[in-house]
């Protein structure tokens, strides 16, 4: 059976490339699904500064400060405010007979979480942890289509895109313990746990 599982044209493939589009992207936030996101952007960046002694015009080393993580989301506008799909803010809406419009901006900070999936049955994950929203933007224009709203956030870290162990055909022993390692991140076990958790509700391996 594994003979034949590997020696498949299409296997060899997908065990060689495998690629996502945005259309293979579901992100949910603090738990909650938001279909209305079409894109969202991150950087990493930190504090490094060079040290120099004497007798030497180049440096002796690099000592490393702080890091910053910053992205934007970008939302497609419909017939009200991306987050006014939230429970909780139409409860308080509701409350205050729509007096009170509560702004992106008053959220807690939350977890965004992004699964891939393609057509071959094929995923991976990252999560991004933290996240507060800074600051907000919309442009409505004759000459659009489609109306955008964009905002910008900060976050407190980051969990790189990972492959999932759906299948352990993929994986020998070596490589999944390689794999289960490379998942304990510095967010400790427990933070592990509840995403996996999370992930498995979406979709159990097989």
């Amino acid at each position: 059976m594994a003979g034949e599982y590997y020696d498949s044209p299409v296997n060899k493939y997908l065990n060689t490339y495998t690629t996502f589009s945005g259309a293979d992207i579901v992100a949910t936030f603090g738990g909650i699904e938001i279909g209305a996101l079409s894109g969202i952007t991150f950087s990493v960046t930190r504090e490094k500064a060079p040290i120099y002694t004497m007798g030497s015009p180049n440096p002796r080393s690099f000592s490393r400060g702080k890091r910053g993580i910053a992205g934007s989301l970008i939302f497609t506008v419909f017939n009200e405010y991306a987050f006014y799909r939230i429970k909780e803010y139409r409860q308080i809406m509701a409350e205050t007979g729509l007096f009170f419009a509560p702004l992106a901006d008053m959220l807690p900070p939350f977890d965004i979480v992004l699964t891939f999936f393609n057509e071959y049955g094929l995923g991976a994950k990252m999560k991004i942890y933290g996240v507060t929203i800074v600051d907000e933007g919309q442009t409505m224009s004759v000459d659009d289509l489609i109306t955008e709203q964009t905002y910008t956030f900060m976050a407190r870290g980051i969990q790189p895109l990972l492959s999932m162990d759906h299948d352990p055909m993929l994986l020998g022993p070596d490589e999944s313990a390689v794999y289960k390692d490379r998942q304990n991140n510095y967010y400790g076990e427990d933070k592990m746990v509840e995403y996996t958790t999370f992930i498995d509700r979406i979709r159990k391996p097989e």
